[in-house]
């Protein structure tokens, strides 16, 4: 080999050698970090567009919690149907994932097709054709998910703008006991029968349900946001009064006065928001059944919360059912207890706790003095800085200033417990965006 040979083959292999590292570069640097569960697929399926094309952030753009499972369910689940299940995306992103649960299932779960597609338009089943994406989990485009189980998709490229509504359709046609689900969604979703999973149309879709079925995180890969919120609490949280299908949760108002702030050119946090509320949730006490159906804040805290894609910091609103559904009178000191060990676990994930004040609820069926004064407690304990790394004062802005023990009537749905659209509304105006910002104390 001539000199001149030698020189022009040690040329290229140092080409090569700098072209593999930036390839490994760049895979490196569009990893958040965040565990996937499964990996992309790269193999080509029928408008699956697998493999995310761009960078970015994965981030949780939608989520509900499971709340058990769904009463005349218990033989034969949904086999044979379709569940074409409407959730909001809060957050956009080039590509996108889902999670689906089998947590209140008693035997195997089969999902031998699933779809993701964005919808044509408001209250409607159908899709918008060109968005039409097959799901798939390692490659496959079916799961078996064993009881008490969950299962993420690959990623699929697609396109979820911000503010928009995404159909995620799931076909089992196999009897698997009780529905995972999530009984106030407050979004109208759809059922077919057979499998219609890929269907454009909507034509099919003839039965109409509130429910969320199976499914419980949709996450995108995201250029607008650097991690995730987690509103976790109760039917306060849940929206259990706000208008159905206008997304008037205040997790919901949350996020676009988030979005507002941060084009407006505030320095703030470039976080997305999800909705981790199940209404009649505490914070000690646990439903009944096994696994226990609507868990205690302190027992699913580490799923719904902490779990949660590239999560940063997490808001709590709970307590007050503590003190309404205690047959004997809460221990205020227990509760606050209770919110502690959550602050605790989160700060031990290196997240920030946002903690908010116990509204009023005079006027209520469950309303009595030694209630009102338990809650006095609590809400003493979180405004001296005792619980919470910064708190939302939700008492404060939503309480009738002539009568403190109830909500001001405007801001009541007329239960004298829950918001109306304008308490919800209130209650993500007050909260200050400032709180969250950095991560969370060593020490209260």
């Amino acid at each position: 080999m001539t000199k001149r040979h030698g020189y022009a083959v040690l040329g290229t292999l140092a080409a090569l050698v700098i072209a593999l590292s930036v390839a490994l570069y760049a895979t490196v640097a569009a990893d958040d970090g965040t565990p996937r569960g499964n990996l992309a697929d790269n193999r080509p399926h029928r408008e699956s567009s697998a493999a995310p094309a761009s960078t970015g952030t994965w981030v949780g753009s939608w989520s509900t919690a499971p709340v058990g499972g769904e009463p005349g369910t218990e033989a034969d689940g949904m086999a044979g149907r379709s569940v074409r299940n409407v959730v909001h995306a809060g957050t956009g992103g080039t590509s996108a994932r889902i999670t689906l649960s089998n947590l209140y299932g008693q035997s195997p779960l089969t999902i031998t097709h699933a779809s993701l597609a964005l919808s044509a338009g408001d209250g409607t089943a159908a899709a918008d054709a060109r968005t039409m994406r097959r799901l798939t989990f390692d490659g496959s485009t079916g799961v078996v998910i064993p009881a008490g189980g969950q299962a993420v998709s690959d990623a699929v490229r697609v396109a979820v703008p911000r503010d928009s509504d995404v159909l995620v359709t799931t076909y089992s046609p196999t009897p698997s006991g009780p529905v995972t689900y999530h009984p106030r969604a407050r979004q109208v979703s759809y059922v077919a029968a057979g499998d219609r999973t890929e269907d454009s149309t909507g034509a099919p879709y003839t039965q109409h349900t509130l429910y969320w079925r199976y499914l419980t995180a949709l996450d995108v890969l995201s250029n607008e946001a650097d991690g995730t919120v987690v509103a976790f609490g109760d039917s306060l949280t849940d929206g259990v009064t706000s208008t159905i299908g206008a997304n008037r949760r205040w997790p919901d108002i949350l996020t676009g006065r988030l979005r507002g702030a941060l084009e407006s050119g505030q320095r703030l946090p470039r976080y997305s928001v999800v909705n981790e509320g199940i209404s009649g949730n505490q914070v000690l006490a646990d439903g009944l059944g096994r696994p226990a159906e609507n868990q205690s804040g302190l027992g699913r805290f580490g799923r719904d919360a902490l779990s949660r894609t590239n999560a940063k910091v997490v808001i709590i609103d709970l307590g007050i059912n503590d003190i309404l559904r205690n047959p004997r009178l809460a221990d205020p000191n227990r509760i606050t207890g209770g919110l502690r060990t959550l602050v605790r676990q989160a700060h031990a994930r290196g997240l920030r706790a946002v903690g908010a004040t116990l509204m009023p609820f005079e006027g209520h069926r469950g309303w009595t003095p030694a209630r009102e004064a338990v809650r006095q407690q609590v809400n003493a304990q979180i405004r001296a800085g005792r619980v919470y790394d910064a708190v939302a004062d939700f008492d404060k802005a939503l309480r009738d200033p002539h009568d403190p023990r109830r909500l001001r009537p405007e801001y009541d749905s007329g239960d004298h417990l829950h918001p109306s659209d304008l308490g919800y509304a209130k209650m993500a105006a007050i909260f200050d965006l400032s709180t969250l910002e950095g991560a969370g104390q060593a020490r209260l």
